[in-house]
């Protein structure tokens, strides 16, 4: 089979022959070999958990603003899927009441990352960026098609790709050393609904992609999509029914241990 030609593309026009190119296989897991143990009991206010809807009556703040933004997430404008806006709000709003700010994390939307592919300089655009002090460690694609993540993974990929890129860069000038590799972490948000992925990237890789080269390394993105009872509405129903609602936190909350 003739291989693919690399030309220099922003990470937001990546597709599955960019991941072809460069040998990145996508690899779906089960909950105990993503995470390496079963999920933890969710530690969120069970208002969440036990109501499809804000209940009557006060409630604290974070509680409100979760009904809120799931009920805008979910709402049609005024048909179809959700807009893009709405979706990275409430998957901000989730991550931070979640605790992914801390510690000396900011959440920030809508950040544009450079990396250099095939000579040139692009840049990849991720809907949420989590960093430290220094340095991106976590991205969120919405996937925009709504029903599959053919299209939001590769571009979720480049985001990876490019923050290693930028990270590294920091790290030279200010005379530090540079990571030979990192394992990213990522979101794909179809809805409501979160799709999480482990990203290794390597200076290998990256130095490749730099000079529209193919690497011989194969790399493998772990994927899990959260074990809900109805896979095949996952997508479309999101965090609205309670028992996907609890193994999403679930699967989120496990999720942190590999952010930073």
């Amino acid at each position: 089979m003739a291989q693919i030609i690399l030309t220099a593309k922003s990470g937001s026009d990546w597709t599955v022959n960019e991941l072809r190119a460069l040998n990145i296989t996508v690899a779906p897991r089960d909950p105990v070999s993503f995470f390496g143990s079963a999920l933890p009991n969710p530690t969120v206010d069970p208002i969440l958990l036990n109501n499809l809807q804000r209940p009557p009556g006060a409630i604290s703040k974070d509680n409100r603003l979760f009904f809120r933004y799931l009920e805008d997430a979910t709402r049609r404008f005024p048909s179809g899927p959700p807009t893009e806006s709405a979706v990275d709000d409430f998957a901000a709003f989730l991550l931070g009441m979640l605790n992914y700010d801390e510690p000396e994390r900011v959440v920030h939307q809508h950040l544009e990352i450079g990396f250099l592919m095939c000579g040139k300089r692009v840049n990849a655009k991720p809907g949420i960026v989590i960093m430290d002090e220094e340095d991106y460690i976590l991205f969120v694609q919405e996937d925009k098609r709504y029903r599959s993540s053919d299209e939001a993974e590769p571009q979720l990929i480049a985001d990876a790709i490019a923050a290693f890129y930028e990270n590294n860069r920091r790290r030279r000038a200010l005379g530090i050393p540079t990571m030979p590799s990192k394992v990213f972490t990522g979101i794909v948000m179809s809805g409501t609904a979160p799709t999480l992925y482990k990203i290794p990237v390597t200076e290998e890789l990256v130095d490749a992609i730099s000079c529209a080269q193919h690497p011989p390394n194969p790399i493998v993105v772990d994927k899990l999509v959260p074990p809900v009872p109805h896979l095949h509405s996952y997508m479309s129903d999101g965090m609205i029914p309670l028992e996907n609602r609890r193994i999403v936190i679930q699967c989120l909350e496990a999720f942190k241990q590999f952010v930073g």
